[in-house]
C-alpha cells in the first residue's frame, strides 16, 4: 500500500478527535429529538402542536447560534467558541432534569440548540481545516459519516430507552455524551488562523456577508432544496408507513440509508477529489427524486428498502459533496463562516419543509407529496446547472486545457 503523503495526511489523531467530539454531539440531538414531543405531552399535557413546538425550537435557537457562530469564529478563535459552546451544551442537559414547566422547556431548547449550533459550527471548521485541500471531497465525506452514525442509531437507542427505562434515562445518557465530547476536545491541536489586519476590519460590522459567506451560496441553495426533499422522510415516513402497512420494513429505512451511505463515501469522495463535483452531484440529485418516487410508489417492503438504497446514493452523497464544495468555494479566512452558511440552509430545509408539506399532504395525500418531491428534485438538476454546474465545468476545462 502506498505510503500517505505527510501533506495529504487525512486520518490524524486530531481529525478522529473532531470527529468523535461532532458525533456525540449529534447522537445527543437525535436522542432527545425523538422523545421530545412524548415528554412535552406527557410531563406537561402540552397538546399535538406545542409538543411538536418543543422539538422544533431547537433548530431556530441553531439558526441563530450558526449565524452567530459563523460570523465570529475567526475573530474569537475556533477554540474559545468550541468550547464554550461544549460547555454550554452540557450544562444546559443538566437543566433538563430540574424543569417544572412547558414554558421553562421551551427557554431550554432554544438555548441548547443555540449552544449546539456554536458546538457544530466550530467541529466542522476546524475539521475543514484538517483537512487536506487534495482530499476535500474525501475528507468531508467521511467527517460526514459521525453524522450519518448518529441520525441511524440515535433515534433506535433513544425509543428503546425511552420503552425500557425512562425519560430521565435519555438525558443521563445526553449528560454522558456532552462531558465526553468537552473532555476529548481537550486533547485535540486546532490549527490557528492569523487574520491580517485587513481581514479582521473585513469581518466586523453588521453586513450580510459578515453573517452569510457569498460565494458559498449557490451551493447552499442546493443544500437547502436537498434538505427540504428529505425532511419529507424524517417528518412523515413512519406515518405514510403505517398508512400503507409497511410499518415493519420502515424501521430498517434509515439503517439501509446508513450503511449505504458508509459504504460509497470512499468511492463519491475520491471522484470528487480527482474527476470534480459534476460527476458526483448530477448522478446523487438523481438518486435522490429516484429514491423519493420509489417511496412514494412502495407497496411492499422491498421497494421501500430499495427507495433507502437509492436516497442513501442520493442525498447522503450531495451533502457531503455540497459541504466540500462551500468550503472550496471559500477564502482559508472565511471557512468557518462558509461552514455555518452550509448548515443553515440546510437546517433551514430539514426544519421547516414538514412545515410546508403539512400543507400539501391533505390535498395530495402521501404518495402525492413524494411524488411532488421527486418532480422537485428532477427539477433541481438544472437549478444545480445554472448556479454551479455551469462554473465547474468551465474551471475544469480550463485545468484541463493547463
Amino acid at each position: 500500500m502506498q505510503q500517505e503523503n505527510s501533506q495529504d495526511r487525512l486520518w490524524s489523531k486530531d481529525f478522529l478527535i473532531v470527529f468523535g467530539v461532532n458525533f456525540l454531539l449529534f447522537l445527543c440531538f437525535y436522542l432527545l429529538v425523538v422523545i421530545m414531543p412524548t415528554y412535552a405531552a406527557e410531563e406537561f399535557h402540552a397538546s399535538t402542536g406545542m409538543a411538536g413546538f418543543a422539538s422544533s425550537i431547537f433548530v431556530v435557537g441553531a439558526l441563530i447560534g450558526r449565524l452567530i457562530g459563523g460570523s465570529i469564529i475567526e475573530r474569537v478563535g475556533r477554540r474559545p467558541l468550541l468550547l464554550t459552546g461544549l460547555v454550554s451544551f452540557s450544562v444546559l442537559i443538566g437543566l433538563y432534569f430540574i424543569i417544572n414547566s412547558l414554558a421553562v422547556l421551551l427557554i431550554v431548547r432554544f438555548l441548547h440548540g443555540l449552544a449546539f449550533a456554536l458546538a457544530s459550527t466550530a467541529t466542522g471548521t476546524i475539521a475543514a481545516s484538517l483537512i487536506p485541500n487534495s482530499r476535500r471531497g474525501e475528507g468531508t465525506g467521511y467527517y460526514g459519516v459521525s453524522i450519518i452514525i448518529a441520525s441511524a442509531i440515535g433515534p433506535f437507542i433513544g425509543l428503546m430507552i425511552l420503552e425500557h427505562a425512562s425519560m430521565t434515562g435519555n438525558f443521563v445518557l445526553c449528560a454522558i455524551l456532552g462531558v465526553l465530547s468537552l473532555v476529548s476536545s481537550l486533547f485535540m491541536r486546532i490549527p490557528k488562523l492569523v487574520l491580517t489586519a485587513e481581514q479582521a476590519r473585513e469581518m466586523k460590522g453588521f453586513r450580510l456577508s459578515n453573517f452569510i459567506e457569498l460565494k458559498a451560496l449557490p451551493i447552499s441553495i442546493i443544500s437547502f432544496v436537498m434538505g427540504f426533499g428529505y425532511s419529507s422522510i424524517l417528518s412523515y415516513l413512519k406515518i405514510f408507513a403505517g398508512e400503507i402497512g409497511l410499518v415493519e420494513a420502515a424501521t430498517y429505512f434509515f439503517i439501509v440509508y446508513a450503511i449505504v451511505v458508509i459504504l460509497s463515501r470512499p468511492f463519491t469522495g475520491r471522484w470528487f477529489d480527482h474527476r470534480g463535483a459534476n460527476v458526483v452531484m448530477y448522478p446523487a440529485i438523481v438518486s435522490f427524486a429516484i429514491g423519493i418516487l420509489l417511496l412514494g410508489l412502495a407497496h411492499h417492503g422491498i421497494t421501500l428498502l430499495l427507495s433507502a438504497v437509492f436516497v442513501g446514493l442520493g442525498y447522503g452523497t450531495t451533502q457531503s459533496s455540497s459541504q466540500a464544495l462551500a468550503i472550496k468555494r471559500s477564502p482559508a479566512h472565511r471557512i468557518g463562516l462558509a461552514t455555518s452558511t452550509f448548515y443553515i440552509f440546510v437546517d433551514v430545509g430539514i426544519g421547516f419543509g414538514p412545515l410546508l408539506l403539512g400543507f400539501l399532504t391533505p390535498l395530495a395525500g402521501f404518495r402525492g407529496m413524494y411524488m411532488t418531491i421527486a418532480v422537485l428534485l428532477a427539477l433541481s438538476v438544472i437549478l444545480y446547472y445554472f448556479l454551479v454546474g455551469k462554473r465547474e465545468s468551465r474551471e475544469k476545462a480550463a485545468r484541463t486545457a493547463a
